[in-house]
């Protein structure tokens, strides 16, 4: 019996290391499934590696597209309340551009492209446009 509260004791504690943390909202994976892109980042230990391009070092985080290696690098992020203003440059680093990432509520995030280069994706060999205004859900 004691070893049974022991285990429940222990999993309770574990589930509370791998809680969000409130109070960092930008610490996140966020996902917008019309477009199969995905945000992942960390504006606070800007501690994010981009998986086959390690040799850039770790960033606040970076845009990526689903089965496919291109990303958009996040080189910069500076956090007031709810809202973030990056600077983004392609893999390539010919084209960068400006955009703000607002958080609306604990899962929904609004990344807005303020100006620079328009922001673009592969898409089945072809470069696929995204909106100035895309919204993205945590995962």
């Amino acid at each position: 019996m004691n070893k049974l509260i022991a285990v429940a004791l222990c999993c309770m504690v574990s589930f509370g290391a791998f809680a969000q943390n409130p109070s960092e909202p930008f610490r996140a994976y966020l996902i917008n499934k019309e477009f199969d892109i995905f945000l992942h980042i960390n504006f606070y230990e800007q501690d994010v590696t981009v998986p086959g391009q390690e040799l850039l070092g770790q960033l606040p985080g970076y845009l990526g597209k689903n089965r496919n290696p291109f990303a958009w690098l996040i080189t910069s992020a500076e956090v007031k309340g709810h809202k973030a203003t990056l600077q983004l440059v392609n893999d390539y680093g010919s084209e960068d551009l400006t955009a703000t990432l607002t958080r609306k509520n604990d899962s929904i995030f609004v990344l807005k492209q303020e100006s620079g280069s328009p922001l673009k994706v592969p898409s089945k060999g072809k470069w696929l446009k995204l909106p100035k205004t895309l919204t993205l859900q945590r995962k």
